[in-house]
């Protein structure tokens, strides 16, 4: 007892361990009572979070603060734009479309498995094919409107899509406009001499900032790929697979697992089993290999340096914590963990050298 005692007197004795924890205190507590509240803030403080690198860019390139910020939003409204009007409306036909066919589909998979049962009886038993169809059918049968009611959930009226729709982007003009003077506001609610958040800060920036926006570009490179493979092979539901798959890199080595059989249904449901199926599953499969072994490399090198086992446990805490988002940020936030424990560390071997030759 005396250990943890002494620890906790030794660590907290700092101000500045002390106002990093309070921080991370608020920040916490700010977000997780008040997050629904604040959504539309919060999501413009994420938008203009992942848009300040271009702003960045083009700054550090001879650009003037105003135009380079105008540059960006504008290319940020153009692409809003074309996703709400060119990919929304065909995903949403395409997810009842999906919904309506989910039997069809369960059907033709529960014969080819019954049939393989026929064929291979040592293999599969009679009781495990039925118990895979009974789950399989669950699954398949929920998928869609588990899809539909993600879709809506957030979005639950017309008020509240007006909200995002108009809110958010003045938001963040203004948040990519007026940063300085924000921060600096901020600023003076904390001690002039705070080395310890402005190092963990800066980590934040550097690392996680870098991370999200490529993730973003990732997604966008890769949903798009996809959709022009699936529009040439004629894979139906090419705008609904093409978005899974783009999403599938958000969560590393069960995303595109995942999003393996979902392509596999469908190019069963349309081919059958034979070439055409075979070809969309490898067109599947190398558009993902494609993506690990050049994309990744290319937009993040060594950005992030995590344990593929802080990855996963990353996903499990914050995706629980916060779903969507935290799923998606869990990495970023993971690298913020890791920036506060590495703070920490060298603040506490900092405090403990100089502590040590006095003593």
């Amino acid at each position: 007892m005396k250990l943890v005692t002494d620890w906790f007197r030794r660590t907290f004795s700092d101000p500045q361990m002390v106002l990093l924890v309070m921080v991370l205190v608020i920040a916490f507590i700010g977000i997780t009572f008040f997050g629904q509240m604040l959504a539309p803030a919060i999501a413009a403080v994420v938008i203009t979070f992942l848009l300040d690198g271009p702003v960045n860019w083009l700054k550090r390139r001879g650009m003037h603060h105003l135009v380079a910020v105008i540059t960006v939003y504008i290319l940020f409204i153009t692409v809003a734009l074309i996703t709400l009007f060119a990919v929304v409306p065909p995903l949403v036909r395409q997810v009842t479309q999906f919904i309506n066919d989910a039997p069809a589909m369960v059907s033709s998979l529960q014969d080819a498995l019954l049939d393989l049962q026929a064929r291979f009886p040592s293999l599969i038993s009679k009781a495990q094919a039925e118990t895979w169809l009974a789950n399989m059918g669950n699954e398949v049968a929920n998928v869609g409107p588990r899809l539909l009611q993600y879709s809506l959930t957030g979005l639950t009226g017309a008020a509240a899509f007006v909200v995002y729709l108009v809110l958010v982007p003045v938001m963040v003009f203004f948040f990519l406009k007026d940063k300085q003077q924000i921060m600096g506001w901020f600023g003076r609610f904390f001690p002039s001499d705070k080395p310890l958040l402005e190092q963990v800060w800066r980590e934040i920036l550097d690392r996680a900032g870098d991370y999200a926006r490529g993730k973003v570009y990732e997604i966008l490179i890769v949903g798009i790929a996809a959709f022009v493979v699936y529009q040439y092979l004629t894979l139906p539901y090419a705008t609904l697979l093409a978005v899974a798959t783009g999403l599938s890199v958000i969560i590393p080595y069960f995303g595109a697992a995942a999003v393996t059989f979902p392509v596999a249904l469908v190019a069963y449901f349309h081919w059958g089993f034979g070439h055409e199926m075979a070809v969309a599953v490898i067109a599947y499969l190398v558009l993902q290999a494609l993506d690990g072994n050049v994309l990744v490399p290319l937009l993040f090198s060594e950005a992030v340096n995590l344990h593929p086992n802080a990855i996963i446990i990353a996903i499990l805490i914050f995706g629980g914590i916060w779903g969507f988002w935290g799923v998606f940020f869990a990495i970023p936030l993971a690298t913020v963990a890791n920036a506060v424990l590495r703070g920490w560390r060298d603040r506490t071997l900092v405090t403990t050298g100089s502590k040590t030759p006095a003593a």
